[in-house]
């Protein structure tokens, strides 16, 4: 593994997680992550991941109206930032304790085709792919992504031309990830995102992320991150074994201890990290190039 010194950095701006309430400025409408997306920009990001929230609520959202607002914002801009959109909306399962025959409340579950629609609309650079199921929290909330769903939406990626980013959690999503490379179901090159420290997947800590890249394939484009007050240091440690990276407030909210940031700081920070091991950020447009991805 050799450091990477042309490194492409992502802004996950706000996420769909419960932080509205933990945070004075989490993105919450179309404009306001919009104009989240291009300050991220502006300050370093090739890449910026997208949720949307119910604006009156803060509650993340797949309304597809609210993407497509997002969306034409950043696009009407004078940016060329590629727009990762999410698609892990819609797999969430709630296990009744009385009754875990029936689905508990809160429980928004959805199919493969429905989870992508809005992907399937806008047709963006790039869209996630959470390559498995996974206990969430402390509670009863599974996130669920079964092989089947996640063939599926790779094949419809593939048909719409947009970029999966294969999100892994612990080793066996990333087993299923390489599998789908190895059917032929993602083009080179794979696009890995390498996700560290949420409950109850893998730990944000140097040597779970050096197993875990030591699993992927040669040859392709991967990144990382940590959450919490692991984001800066696995910005670091990815840098250093030869990947990119991920910040942004769906991961972290603060710029150091009892400072909340905002999505420009956490680039900047991320900038600064990178340049003071040697490296550079990538441009956009160098970020296209190296995923080849189309303008």
């Amino acid at each position: 593994m050799a450091i990477n010194t042309e490194v492409v950095v992502t802004c996950a701006v706000t996420g769909a997680g419960d932080t509205v309430d933990m945070h004075p400025a989490i993105p919450v409408t179309p404009e306001q992550i919009g104009n989240a997306a291009i300050e991220a920009a502006d300050a370093g990001a090739a890449i910026v991941h997208l949720h949307v929230r119910d604006p009156e609520t803060g509650k993340g959202s797949r309304d597809i109206d609210l993407f497509k607002d997002v969306v034409e914002r950043v696009r009407n801009s004078n940016s060329d930032v590629l727009i990762n959109l999410t698609a892990g909306m819609g797999g969430d399962l709630i296990v009744d304790d009385e009754n875990p025959e029936i689905p508990g409340e809160g429980t928004d579950l959805i199919n493969a085709e429905a989870r992508i629609a809005h992907v399937e609309l806008l047709r963006p650079d790039i869209a996630t792919l959470d390559c498995g199921t996974i206990n969430f929290d402390n509670s009863n909330y599974v996130y669920v992504q079964t092989p089947n769903m996640l063939r599926t939406i790779a094949q419809r990626y593939e048909e719409a031309g947009v970029k999966p980013e294969m999100e892994v959690f612990d080793l066996g999503h990333l087993r299923f990830a390489n599998q789908m490379v190895a059917e032929g179901l993602i083009k080179a090159p794979a696009m890995y995102q390498v996700c560290l420290g949420i409950p109850w997947g893998a730990g944000a800590d140097p040597a779970t992320m050096m197993t875990m890249v030591a699993q992927l394939p040669p040859g392709v484009f991967w990144s990382g991150f940590g959450i919490s007050r692991g984001q800066m240091p696995m910005v670091a440690q990815a840098m250093m074994l030869g990947g990119n990276v991920r910040v942004g407030l769906e991961d972290n909210l603060y710029l150091e201890k009892g400072v909340h940031a905002s999505n420009g700081e956490l680039v900047e920070k991320a900038v600064r990290i990178i340049r003071e091991l040697g490296g550079r950020p990538c441009s956009a447009e160098e970020a296209r190039d190296k995923l080849k991805i189309k303008g």
